[in-house]
């Protein structure tokens, strides 16, 4: 292909990324020399490590026994540490992670492992292992499932609904498998509620240009934070077999629920409660990473889909796509079947856990409370996840600036901040909002003395913002 115009229409209409990622390696080379902070801290993505949180131990030492397995033979390593290195071995063919996974749709140890987990976090509901899909991570799972369903084209086209704000790489995803994007705005005044008169409004607007297919919920609320209770979840439920829709749950904060009286319940539970006219006929698929809070491994690319009622002759081609990686199944083992009391790494593991959820906990308070109090924003407590989302107000002179450089102005404000303060955060308009209500998004499970640093940076340059009204 020679020129632009012989790429893919479909792929050429991709939503861009804005890069702020580039921009932040750029600055970091100009640190000491044009640049008075002394780090750039990139607190755009849900990523912990990146943000400075360490690694859980446990998985670490585990991995790497698996990786090298000379250090079986390595005394000073806990022994149930080389025990379970042994036994996820055990489950590769030749007994050796560079080998291709057993079938196409992961370990079947693995598998079963993961619906045990279910059915534990879910009271005894029942998962079964073969509607367990592994995946190389969240994007994988939900690219192999909406591929199935993009057909169509102008009315017909295949739509999804899609909560406003949503999960930032989630707009960019539809373009890429030919969906359109059906948006139903969650209610920031109430904590970014679900609506139900807001599903029903998005319905019949998105069944003017397209069709309808699915629903895409997000609970915990990505970047929101907010929790979704039983009643909630009933209604959409109905809301979703009424109207012949497939519901997508992304369930991957799951397990980093910390507001006060509020607990994750499954959409498959509450489903598996409803009779079995819901049960044994609502389409579900849900979806889970080891991206998130508790592990935070990003990198390894590991997740699953769960699909519930599915038809068995559309569930093989979701085998076929699946192809998971070796490693990051061994890690999703090790997330959901940690030490046990009686392990030598218990302590040290549980120690580390509780690490983890006490910093996210108080930071999501501390930044919240910290961002209500500068003028000019305003946050919604989160409940649940590594994000906080909050509202800033720009002055009318940056919209215009904005105008001018043919950019949004909620990408002009985090460039700007990046540029002066050298803190990343991301905008708004990255998680589908288009109106005059400008967002960022910013992970705050980081350590706590980089929090403050973050919040003071950010104090500063919307002061200085502000100022310039005056």
């Amino acid at each position: 292909m020679s020129t632009v115009q012989d790429v893919n229409p479909r792929v050429r209409g991709i939503r861009a990324p804005v890069n702020l990622q580039g921009l932040a390696a750029c600055i970091s080379e100009q640190i000491g020399v044009k640049k008075p902070f002394k780090s750039v801290i990139d607190v755009s993505s849900g990523d912990p490590h990146k943000a400075g949180m360490p690694p859980i131990s446990f998985i670490r030492q585990v991995m790497a026994v698996c990786l090298y397995p000379e250090l079986l033979k390595e005394k000073s390593l806990p022994l149930d540490v080389r025990q379970r290195a042994q036994k996820l071995l055990d489950m590769c063919s030749g007994g050796s992670v560079g080998s291709y996974s057993t079938t196409s749709s992961g370990l079947p140890q693995v598998q079963k492992s993961i619906s045990e987990f279910i059915t534990r976090r879910d009271g005894g509901v029942p998962s079964h292992p073969e509607d367990i899909m592994l995946t190389t991570g969240l994007q994988k799972s939900l690219s192999v499932f909406l591929n199935l369903l993009t057909s169509g084209e102008g009315k017909t086209q295949t739509g999804v609904l899609t909560p406003m704000p949503c999960p930032h790489t989630l707009p960019m995803l539809l373009d890429m498998t030919g969906l359109a994007l059906v948006p139903y705005r969650l209610f920031e005044e109430q904590g970014w509620a679900v609506n139900l008169d807001e599903l029903h409004r998005a319905l019949e607007a998105g069944r003017v240009h397209c069709e309808p297919k699915a629903i895409y919920i997000s609970n915990p609320g990505n970047p929101t934070g907010y929790v979704q209770d039983r009643e909630t979840i009933e209604k959409v439920i109905h809301f979703a077999a009424t109207n012949g829709l497939i519901i997508l749950a992304e369930e991957v904060h799951q397990d980093s629920v910390y507001g006060q009286d509020k607990e994750f319940i499954s959409y498959k539970k509450v489903l598996s409660e409803m009779g079995t006219t819901y049960a044994e006929k609502m389409e579900l698929v849900s979806f889970q990473s080891i991206s998130t809070a508790h592990i935070g491994e990003g990198g390894l690319r590991g997740g699953y889909m769960e699909v519930i009622n599915i038809d068995p002759a559309v569930k093989k081609y979701l085998t076929v796509a699946s192809s998971a990686s070796v490693l990051p199944q061994l890690a999703l083992e090790l997330s959901i079947n940690p030490p046990r009391p009686e392990d030598s790494s218990y302590n040290s593991y549980t120690q580390e856990i509780h690490h983890i959820e006490d910093t996210l906990s108080q930071n999501a308070k501390r930044a919240c409370e910290f961002l209500n109090r500068v003028e000019g924003m305003s946050c919604q407590p989160s409940m649940a996840g590594l994000f906080l989302y909050p509202r800033v107000h720009l002055p009318p002179h940056m919209v215009e600036e904005a105008k001018r450089l043919g950019v949004k102005a909620d990408v002009l404000y985090c460039q700007r901040l990046l540029r002066e303060e050298g803190i990343c955060v991301g905008p708004g308009c990255e998680n589908g909002q288009e109106d005059k209500n400008y967002h960022i998004r910013l992970c705050i499970l980081t350590p706590p003395s980089t929090l403050e640093e973050i919040l003071a940076r950010l104090r500063s340059f919307h002061h200085r913002l502000l100022e310039k009204l005056a």
